[in-house]
């Protein structure tokens, strides 16, 4: 392969200027072929991996859409999210699950639902964690539900501007869980009202993990509009 290299000299306080042609020999080398040996190393891989993503692992009966205040998306992946940690916590202190709208990247269409698609779903790694509170944190979350018009919500409801527990009531109780990602109680969304914890408990499950076993358990994906959030 040649390359031509243009050089141009300017000649100080002179109108003429001089240009230069230099032909330099750039080789195609084994290091050039080394791509290809890489690329046919990974292919057979690439491939095994496209054939998994394309696995089916339930049927969607409906359209799961992400909303605010409120959507079937948002519904379906804190149900998951929230049951699947009930049998970790003290399910006699108040308790609900709270994820964020952009977090959630893919609906889910009707139909089949893949792999790939829980993975579009939630493509990041976050680790499920159950976070204690002081019950007067509770208004800050609720101030800040009320000024984002919602987000994805379980085990609570959102009601001219306060949250009730579905499990027991917040009175009596000096501290609540929240069931969440390891992104959003380290101040992910602005969530910072995660800065008054009391504890942390790891999940040591995935959030998309959680995601594909409820699948795959359901077949049918529960769908389910209901309407948490009321903004008012």
């Amino acid at each position: 392969m040649t390359l031509l290299i243009c050089g141009a000299g300017l000649l100080a306080c002179s109108s003429v200027n001089t240009l230069t042609f230099e032909n330099v020999q750039i080789p195609i080398t084994k290091e050039y072929e080394q791509f290809n040996s890489i690329d046919s190393l990974i292919s057979p891989y690439r491939s095994e991996l496209n054939k998994e993503m394309l696995e089916i692992i339930a049927v969607a009966p409906k359209g799961f859409d992400k909303g605010k205040p409120n959507g079937a998306l948002n519904n379906w992946s804190t149900d998951v999210i929230y049951n699947s940690q009930l049998d970790k916590m003290d399910n006699s202190i108040p308790s609900f699950c709270l994820l964020n709208w952009g977090g959630l990247r893919n609906s889910i269409s009707k139909g089949d639902v893949t792999l790939g698609d829980i993975f579009k779903l939630m493509p990041f790694d976050n680790e499920i964690v159950i976070v204690e509170l002081p019950m007067p944190s509770l208004g800050k979350i609720e101030e800040y539900l009320i000024s984002r018009n919602g987000e994805p919500i379980a085990g609570a409801f959102l009601k001219q501007g306060k949250i009730s527990f579905l499990n027991v009531p917040k009175e009596s109780h000096s501290s609540f869980f929240v069931v969440t990602s390891d992104y959003l109680m380290n101040g992910g969304d602005n969530m910072n009202f995660f800065e008054d914890r009391i504890s942390t408990t790891y999940a040591g499950e995935l959030l998309r993990d959680v995601m594909i076993f409820a699948a795959e358990k359901q077949g049918t994906l529960i769908w389910n509009n209901e309407q948490r959030i009321i903004i008012e």
